[in-house]
């Protein structure tokens, strides 16, 4: 078992807090340094697939997700002008307990803040990391850490401490975190999406609520290549707004509570994997050791499971640097499996592509229906194939246990 000393954490977000607090129950000091005075989350919402629940329920949180978070049973998306179904894959097809949650990322920042703080981890605020130096992280003002056995960079996508790497995808996305309409017209248990080719995707995703008596409320997103975005804002929200409605329709409850383009927020992503995730003490974890565009939906449910990771190689291996090399044995097949996912899915939902989306529409769509496609597909997207909780040492009968009860939080 590696000695439990004193870790340095930079960055609080997923990954950050989650490490956090498994090391700090495992008999760590731990720090995290965040540049922010008080750490806040970034974005709307996201889904926790069931790998992702596996480790909460570790964390003893899934309860609480469970309880903000909404159900999320199915995936399902037509293409326009035709309505032809292009994506529709159900978790039932893996196996009957099995389900995403939907989760608004304030609300899963606030309860894994709150287990962090629960747990004693210590956290120095305005804190912003640059780089490190024997052992030290160096701030932007010039000054520098505490010396730590360990440091850990969870910094996410832009991260200064990881080196420079893959490649800035062309398409990010509009986003606003919005109340749930009244009336129905949606569902309440299933991401829905509407895509003309490839170039344009509206979606809505149910996240539940912020705290126990808030509205529910959805995440509202619109695929929009980068180098757009300022025509987008030069041309106005009214002529966005219309445009949104001629893909779809139905979502004027959502397009009415969007004022103005302040509303919205507009997100970039990467694709990135680092060769290998560990460098002279500093450890990477989360989008710093690997980014990739949501389609697969994988980055926070990734980052949850290099937490457990790091925190099991650390308290099962002898000693330090055997732990990290066990912790990248454990992450390496599993992330390049689906960063390889990433890379062959990407393009048929957001790209310029013609052959691409008549290829998904045409032939990929068919075939997805024919067993046993369904289940691959409902496995994909669980984050269940490469077994990584096999890998990572944690039980499978953690991930149903918090799939099956709303209340079941696994002691770590």
């Amino acid at each position: 078992m590696a000695e439990r000393r004193d870790v340095g954490i930079a960055g609080a977000g997923i990954a950050g807090l989650a490490l956090a607090t498994l090391l700090a129950h495992a008999g760590w000091r731990v720090t995290i340094h965040d540049k922010l005075d008080r750490p806040a989350p970034l974005g709307s919402g996201l889904i926790v697939q069931p790998v992702g629940m596996a480790v909460l329920a570790k964390l003893g949180v899934a309860g609480r997700v469970h309880e903000l978070g909404a159900r999320i049973d199915r995936l399902f998306g037509r293409v326009k002008p035709t309505d032809r179904v292009v994506l529709d894959v159900r978790y039932s097809a893996l196996d009957s307990t099995s389900h995403g949650i939907g989760i608004h990322r304030g609300a899963l920042f606030e309860i894994l803040h709150d287990a962090a703080v629960k747990a004693g981890v210590t956290f120095e605020t305005a804190r912003d990391v640059r780089g490190v130096k024997d052992r030290r992280f160096l701030f932007a003002n010039g000054a520098e850490s505490a010396p730590f056995h360990l440091l850990i960079d969870a910094l996410g996508v832009r991260s200064p401490l990881s080196p420079k790497a893959g490649r800035p995808l062309a398409y990010g996305a509009l986003w606003a975190s919005l109340d749930w309409p009244q009336g129905g017209g949606f569902d309440a248990h299933a991401l829905e999406q509407r895509y003309v080719a490839a170039r344009r995707m509206v979606g809505v995703l149910p996240i539940g609520c912020l705290h126990p008596d808030a509205s529910a409320q959805a995440a509202f997103f619109w695929s929009l290549k980068g180098v757009d975005l300022g025509a987008w804002r030069a041309n106005g929200i009214d002529s966005w707004k219309e445009e949104v409605r001629n893909v779809w329709p139905e979502v004027e409850p959502f397009l009415a509570q969007i004022a103005g383009p302040d509303d919205l927020v507009y997100a970039t992503y990467a694709h990135r994997t680092l060769s290998h995730p560990v460098a002279r003490g500093l450890v990477h974890v989360g989008d710093s050791f690997r980014c990739t565009s949501p389609q697969l939906g994988q980055g926070a449910n990734m980052a949850l499971l290099d937490a457990f990771a790091l925190a099991h190689a650390l308290s099962t291996a002898r000693g330090v640097e055997d732990a990290l090399d066990l912790y990248a044995r454990m992450r390496l097949a599993h992330t390049r499996l689906y960063q390889a996912a990433s890379w062959l899915f990407t393009p048929v939902y957001q790209s310029d592509s013609t052959i691409l989306p008549w290829v998904r529409d045409w032939i990929a769509g068919p075939l997805s229906r024919i067993p046993p496609a369904p289940q691959i597909l409902a496995a994909l997207v669980a984050g269940a194939i490469g077994s990584p909780l096999k890998a990572i040492g944690a039980d499978l009968m953690d991930a149903r246990a918090a799939s099956m009860l709303p209340s079941a939080d696994v002691p770590s």
